[in-house]
């Protein structure tokens, strides 16, 4: 598999465990329309999920991560 499309599933996967996360935990404590629900989740799991890239790094691709929570880039 290609590294592109590993970065590809990664994003995917990051942001749908927090939407689901924070749809739950909204679906709990509010009560609004689901539509509503779901658009503040959206909007706070693309927010807070961890970003994956390919870079080249020493003539090598590799995956890296930039995230909110953390300084910098990450190498995975």
């Amino acid at each position: 598999m290609k590294l592109k499309h590993k970065v590809l599933i990664y994003n995917f996967l990051a942001f749908a465990v927090l939407f689901i996360l924070f749809r739950f935990i909204l679906y709990v404590t509010l009560s609004i329309d689901s539509l509503y629900i779901s658009a503040i989740a959206a909007i706070a799991a693309s927010i807070l999920a961890p970003k994956f890239a390919v870079a080249k790094i020493e003539g090598l691709d590799k995956i890296v991560m930039k995230w909110v929570f953390i300084k910098g880039f990450r190498i995975l």
